[in-house]
C-alpha cells in the first residue's frame, strides 16, 4: 500500500526546459530525468545533455526535467507519467529511487518508450519482478568509492579509525559507494568506528560528522559517499578545530570541492563527469531507437581526483 501510495502521488517540482527544432517532424524526442537540480552534479548533467543536443539539433529533440527534493520519488515519478503522456521517443533517467520508479519505467516501455538507465542502478530484482530489462549506463560506483578509499588508506596506518557517511539507502549508487569505501579500509587493516546515511544532505552531514568527531575523539578520517556530504563534513571538522588531523574524501567532483582538494581540508574525490554521463545514455537511446534493440550494460569513466589533479581513469 505505502509503495503504491509513493507511486501515484505529487507532480514535479522543476519546470521542465525543452531544446527542441520548431516542426522537426519525425525527429527522435529524448526525456532526460534527473534527481535534484539543486545539486550541481545533476546541473552539470544538464548543460551537458543540452550542450550535446545543440550540437546535434537535426537527430534528436531534447526535454530535461528533475526533482527539487532528492529524495522525492513520488514527484519524480509524475515527472515519468508527465513524459509518457507527451509521447516522447526515449526516456533517460537517473532514478531517485532504484525500486519505486520501476514500476513507471515498465508503464513507459509498454507504452513503447526507449528507457535508458543512468547514475544509479535500477533494482535487478525489481526488474525481474516487472520482467523488465532496461540497459544502465554509469560508471562502477564501488570500484570508484575504493580507489578513492585506498589513496586514503595510503595516508593512515593500520588501525586507524574512520566514518562512513552514506547516501540515501533506497539508492543503489549509495550503496555501491559505501561498499567501495569499506572494501578499501578492509584491506588496509583501517577500523570503521560509524556508519550512517546523511541522504545526500550537506547539512544532514555536517550535523551527523560532529556528533561522530564528538564521539570518537580518536577519529581519523570521514569517508562521504558524495561531496554535498564530504562539504558538510568538511565543515565540521573545522568547527571542531580539527582541521589538518581529520581527512574527508568525497565523490563526484563538484566545482564547490575544487578549493578544498587544492588547501587540502579534502583529500580526494572520485570523477564519473556528469557532464557527459547524460550524453552516453542519450546516444544509448537513440542507437536503441535506431536499431529498435535493446542493448546490453554500458561502463563509463570513473577517476580519482586529488590536488595533484586526476588519477587513475579507467
Amino acid at each position: 500500500m505505502l509503495i503504491m501510495v509513493i507511486l501515484t502521488a505529487g507532480c514535479g517540482q522543476h519546470k521542465p526546459s525543452s531544446t527542441q527544432n520548431a516542426g522537426a517532424k519525425g525527429t527522435p524526442q529524448v526525456a532526460l530525468i534527473m534527481k535534484s537540480l539543486s545539486n550541481e552534479f545533476f546541473k552539470k548533467m544538464e548543460e551537458g545533455a543540452k550542450a550535446h543536443q545543440s550540437q546535434h539539433s537535426s537527430e534528436y529533440r531534447l526535454i530535461t526535467n528533475g526533482i527539487k527534493d532528492e529524495l522525492d520519488v513520488s514527484k519524480q515519478e509524475e515527472l515519468v507519467e508527465r513524459t509518457i503522456a507527451q509521447g516522447v521517443d526515449a526516456i533517460v533517467i537517473a532514478p531517485a529511487d532504484s525500486k519505486a520508479l520501476v514500476s513507471v519505467c515498465k508503464k513507459a516501455a509498454d507504452a513503447g518508450i526507449v528507457v535508458v538507465n543512468i547514475d544509479n542502478r535500477f533494482d535487478e530484482s525489481a526488474l525481474k519482478d516487472c520482467k523488465l530489462t532496461i540497459p544502465f549506463v554509469g560508471p562502477d560506483n564501488r570500484e570508484g568509492a575504493k580507489r578513492v578509499g585506498e589513496a586514503l588508506a595510503a595516508k593512515l596506518k593500520s588501525g586507524d579509525t574512520v566514518a562512513i557517511l552514506e547516501g540515501a539507502p533506497n539508492a543503489y549508487n549509495g550503496t555501491q559507494r559505501k561498499l567501495g569505501f569499506e572494501d578499501a579500509m578492509r584491506s588496509a587493516g583501517i577500523k570503521i568506528v560509524a556508519s550512517q546515511t546523511a541522504y545526500w544532505e550537506t547539512d544532514k552531514a555536517n550535523n551527523i560528522a560532529r556528533d561522530i568527531i564528538t564521539s570518537h575523539s580518536d577519529i581519523k578520517a570521514l569517508l562521504c559517499a558524495n561531496d554535498s556530504m564530504a562539504l558538510g563534513a568538511v565543515a565540521a571538522v573545522e568547527e571542531a578545530g580539527r582541521k589538518g588531523q581529520i581527512q574527508v574524501v568525497g565523490y563526484d567532483n563538484i566545482d564547490a570541492v575544487k578549493q578544498d582538494l587544492q588547501n587540502g581540508t579534502m583529500l580526494a574525490t572520485a570523477d564519473q563527469h556528469a557532464d557527459k554521463l547524460a550524453v552516453y545514455g542519450i546516444e544509448y537511446a537513440l542507437q536503441m531507437i535506431r536499431t529498435k534493440k535493446t542493448l546490453p550494460d554500458k561502463d563509463t569513466p570513473v577517476d580519482l581526483v586529488t590536488a595533484s589533479g586526476v588519477k587513475g581513469s579507467r
